[in-house]
């Protein structure tokens, strides 16, 4: 969820100073002020956190990677002042290795993923994300793919669907609501958000709706995924920006629900697993490490940031460090 600070363009970006703070020692290894280092922001949005380490570290250069081509152009916009330290790629994040290697590089120092729909994309009211606008039902990240939330409400069959609320959205009435999305677009296709979210409200008992928070969030956050392969994305994207990290290079995610902080949470477990068979007294070559941990569990926001910035409230916080080129501990 890219954030951008406040002032023209807008937002604050997520726990920017946290961010900065597991990286920077990565990207300062070689210079103080970043020179000679690289950092990559798969999640550019509008340029929030870019901005934020482009600011405090002079020499450092920056790829910004965003599957949304206007996030790219308000991006930018904003970090115009730093067009010698920052270049900008139209694709999605998991085709990091691609993006490393068009740069002519074959590792960097930094990588950073906010994951999830942006700020600057939630705030888009045409673009059919925020449950709390009445918008198309169109949620693409990149406006040239062609599945839309329409599509996938009007076409998908009632199993289908109901995977899809239950998985994604870790929705309880799964298999309710797509009855009644089935019943209703028998009537009229589902084209806005507004119509969904008044199914919602008469689908989902009034119980749950006092105590579960908004009763579109769920069905929207699965559609949104559904839409984009958000997670099948996110599972390509870790180990392959793993393998593309310099040793000193650190990787950081930040993660705003459980099944992308557990996907997360399990491929960095397997970067810092040991392989050698238990029982053995000694390590067998190629069998140590590569990676060690850099947060002990997900941090998460205190009670100060949570304030400052609400959308900090539900983000999960994990980072990693390359230690070795290779399974022998070798520096």
């Amino acid at each position: 969820m890219n954030g951008s600070q406040q002032g023209e363009h807008g937002h604050v970006p997520v726990m920017a100073e946290r961010m900065f703070g597991l990286l920077a020692p990565a990207l300062t290894r070689l210079s103080e002020d970043g020179s000679g280092a690289v950092l990559v922001d798969g999640t550019l949005g509008a340029g929030g956190h870019t901005e934020y380490f482009l600011e405090r570290l002079s020499g450092l250069f920056v790829v910004g990677i965003d599957r949304d081509a206007s996030a790219i152009e308000i991006a930018g916009g904003r970090l115009a002042r730093f067009s010698d330290r920052v270049e900008f790629h139209h694709n999605r994040y998991d085709e990091i290795a691609d993006v490393v290697a068009a740069t002519g590089r074959a590792s960097v120092d930094g990588i950073l993923l906010d994951l999830g729909v942006s700020s600057m994309q939630l705030d888009q009211a045409d673009r059919g994300f925020a449950y709390a606008i009445d918008a198309p039902l169109d949620m693409r990240m990149n406006a040239d793919d062609d599945l839309t939330a329409a599509d996938v409400l009007n076409t998908y069959d009632h199993g289908s669907l109901a995977r899809v609320l239950s998985e994604y959205g870790e929705e309880r009435f799964a298999g309710k609501i797509a009855s009644a999305v089935l019943r209703e677009r028998a009537k009229e296709p589902f084209t806005t958000s507004g119509r969904l979210v008044e199914l919602l409200y008469a689908t989902i008992p009034a119980a749950t709706r006092r105590t579960g928070g908004h009763p579109a969030k769920r069905t929207f956050q699965a559609l949104r995924i559904e839409v984009n392969h958000e997670l099948d994305s996110l599972r390509g994207v870790v180990p392959a920006a793993l393998e593309v990290l310099a040793v000193g290079g650190r990787l950081a995610v930040m993660s705003y629900q459980s099944l992308e902080d557990r996907i997360v949470k399990r491929d960095f477990a397997r970067a810092v697993a040991n392989t050698t068979p238990a029982g053995l007294p000694v390590d067998l070559p190629g069998t140590a490490p590569r990676f060690s941990l850099i947060t002990r569990g997900a941090e998460q926001a205190n009670a100060s940031e949570r304030e400052a910035n609400p959308r900090s409230a539900p983000v999960r916080i994990r980072a990693i460090e390359r230690i070795a080129e290779d399974g022998r501990g070798a520096r």
